[in-house]
């Protein structure tokens, strides 16, 4: 049997993150993509909430939530901003291959606070080679003792400058491609670690997103994720768990793009009528719902099976490409429905235009998702449903 209808657990998730994008997100959201200032006291509040750190399992004192419940609250909050969302969910990216990897040890010193203090996490994985092509990264890590030494640079980090931890991807075997990688949990405060400026971004504006250097960083080998030579493994695992969140903050902001093409449409009057009764507005307006529903359901399938036990890459690879070109011509739709104003910085359809761009590289470029649907149906396994 089929059901799309969601729990009151998760019809309440909804609503707090609804009201929480209403009165803390979108009163600011102007400021800080003028500003570029970090929303610390945004995600702050977000923490206090229950809207951070949401996968957290219930043993080391989180909510336990699964990925589909993620998704119901992540899009109320990139609907409020997606550069604040972004900022407040990034812990889940930098959570996601500790949660798959972690011992207890780990758990219990870097994720379990977590639950109890207000902290940020960084997914330390993309260089400046090395962004879609993760097997080509160069971070070496390099057993000493009971100690791992990393060295290399990465770049694109979201969260860097206020993150407490990063998980870092480093090759503890230069010879062994991605079979030669390992995953750590390296505290902010190491020395060696020198963070980079603020990227000026032509979206998101206020999102923290740096270059991040290790020289000689000294970690635990405790500190390690999984065994030696998993790190790829788990990393690219966590994609699965991350892509979908990502795919519906695309929804969130086209939906924001629609919602508000149609109250202008309705109160922009030419040729003496609203120009939504005009066929070609209102076909325009009619393909972005259609997309938009479209876009939801791919995401919340995406995720009903991670959080039910099966292998979801195929369909998180399109839910990601399909929401991201959808939120790219969504938004640009919106921007050549206000017209004039669409281009103007006062009006709000130009920002989601900006943030939506992102959408289509961060977390794997449209173009990679392309790829990686390929060799599963060239691979004959793309297509075939949980229980066929």
């Amino acid at each position: 049997m089929i059901d799309f209808s969601i729990t009151d657990e998760q019809k309440a998730l909804r609503e707090l993150a609804r009201d929480f994008a209403k009165n803390e997100m979108i009163p600011k959201a102007e400021h800080h993509d003028h500003t570029g200032e970090y929303p610390k006291e945004i995600l702050k509040k977000a923490f206090d909430v229950g809207l951070m750190n949401m996968h957290i399992p219930a043993e080391y004192g989180g909510a336990g939530l699964g990925v589909l419940d993620e998704l119901i609250a992540s899009e109320e909050l990139f609907y409020g901003c997606s550069g604040m969302a972004t900022a407040i969910l990034a812990n889940n990216l930098a959570l996601a291959p500790v949660l798959l990897g972690a011992d207890d040890y780990v758990m219990k010193k870097f994720i379990q606070p977590m639950s109890e203090n207000f902290t940020l996490a960084a997914y330390a994985v993309t260089e400046p080679g090395a962004g879609s092509d993760v097997a080509g990264i160069r971070t070496t890590a390099k057993r000493v003792g009971d100690e791992y030494i990393i060295n290399g640079s990465k770049m694109w980090i979201t969260n860097a400058g206020h993150a407490d931890w990063f998980f870092v991807l480093a090759k503890t075997d230069p010879n062994a491609g991605h079979k030669g990688m390992t995953g750590f949990i390296v505290d902010a405060k190491t020395p060696g670690i020198i963070i980079g400026k603020k990227e000026k971004n032509m979206g998101q504006r206020c999102s923290d997103t740096r270059g991040v250097t290790f020289e000689d960083v000294k970690v635990p080998k405790e500190n390690m994720i999984g065994k030696e030579g998993e790190g790829f493994k788990i990393a690219m695992g966590a994609f699965d768990q991350t892509r979908p969140a990502v795919a519906i903050g695309a929804v969130g902001v086209a939906r924001a793009a629609l919602d508000h093409s149609i109250r202008y449409a309705n109160t922009r009057n030419a040729f003496g009528k609203p120009i939504s009764v005009n066929q070609g507005v209102s076909f325009m307006i009619a393909e972005m719902a259609r997309d938009i529903e479209a876009g939801r359901l791919l995401c919340w399938q995406s995720a009903w099976l991670i959080d039910n036990g099966y292998r979801n890459t195929y369909q998180a690879s399109i839910a990601k490409v399909f929401c991201a070109d959808m939120a790219m011509r969504v938004t640009t739709d919106a921007v050549q429905i206000f017209g004039g104003y669409g281009f103007n910085e006062e009006y709000p359809v130009e920002k989601l235009m900006r943030d939506a761009k992102i959408f289509q590289i961060y977390e794997g470029t449209s173009q990679i998702q392309r790829v990686i649907i390929s060799k599963f149906l060239n691979d004959g396994v793309g297509i075939e449903t949980p229980n066929a």
